[in-house]
């Protein structure tokens, strides 16, 4: 056996009112989270009010202290 280079993913323990930013991919913006459920979080647009819940998707990356939501 010998040791490799290994990326580690853990599932985001998310809480009803974080502020979070998706980067990348078809759900990427800023959204406030509205409900966490074992297999569904419910995400809030900041924007338009408008709810969507989604199967639980999102791994941590990182964390930042920046201005949310983002200017368009």
């Amino acid at each position: 056996m010998s040791e490799e280079d290994v990326a580690f993913f853990r599932m985001f323990p998310f809480t009803v009112g974080q502020k979070i930013t998706i980067e990348d991919g078809p759900r990427r913006g800023d959204w406030e989270v509205a409900a966490v459920g074992e297999r569904k979080v419910t995400l809030r647009c900041p924007i338009s009010g408008r709810e969507f819940a989604w199967d639980r998707f999102c791994y941590f990356v990182e964390k930042r202290h920046t201005v949310w939501p983002h200017a368009e």
